[in-house]
């Protein structure tokens, strides 16, 4: 039987954080799904398809059969649509642990088969936010520690193209 987990997110931009657990919970099932949605709470800076290339590009190199796939609808759904038994999340910090304890009660409600699964960051790593490095990005400051060198540049092309805040 496949081991299917999930990783879900929107992934604007994918950080060296995200890569961490894609890495990491790559190692703990035979497939993962990546999962990249649209979250209505916030406003992306690249379109569903623009998110989907950048994950497929950065992933290419990551050992274990990985998929990327787009979703918009219930987590449980999707999970149960993948045929998956796992839902891999990503913390950072204490925050991070109290939504996420929420949202694994409330999915454990709404589909007891499938299991979450928390990872802590990479202690170097547990800084990044996907948020905050767009915010970065947008007064002009350096994002090269946060992502790779390929996704620096996605983003530095698209705040040329919107335009940087406090110039």
């Amino acid at each position: 039987m496949t081991r299917i987990g999930v990783y879900p997110g929107t992934f604007d931009p994918v950080t060296l954080g995200h890569m961490d657990i894609i890495r990491r919970g790559a190692k703990l099932v035979d497939r993962l799904v990546i999962g990249v949605t649209t979250n209505p709470s916030k406003s992306p800076m690249f379109t569903l398809d623009e998110r989907m290339e950048m994950v497929r590009r950065e992933v290419a190199d990551v050992a274990g059969e990985i998929h990327v796939v787009a979703f918009d609808s219930l987590l449980m759904d999707f999970a149960e649509r993948e045929g998956a038994k796992v839902i891999v999340r990503g913390l950072r910090a204490v925050a991070d642990f109290e939504y996420e304890y929420q949202m694994a009660g409330m999915n454990q409600q709404i589909n007891p088969r499938v299991e979450t699964v928390f990872l802590m960051a990479d202690v170097a790593l547990q800084p990044i936010a996907s948020r905050l490095v767009k915010e970065i990005a947008m007064y002009g400051g350096s994002i090269a520690k946060f992502v790779t060198p390929a996704v620096c540049e996605d983003v530095v092309a698209r705040v040329e193209k919107i335009g940087r805040k406090g110039s």
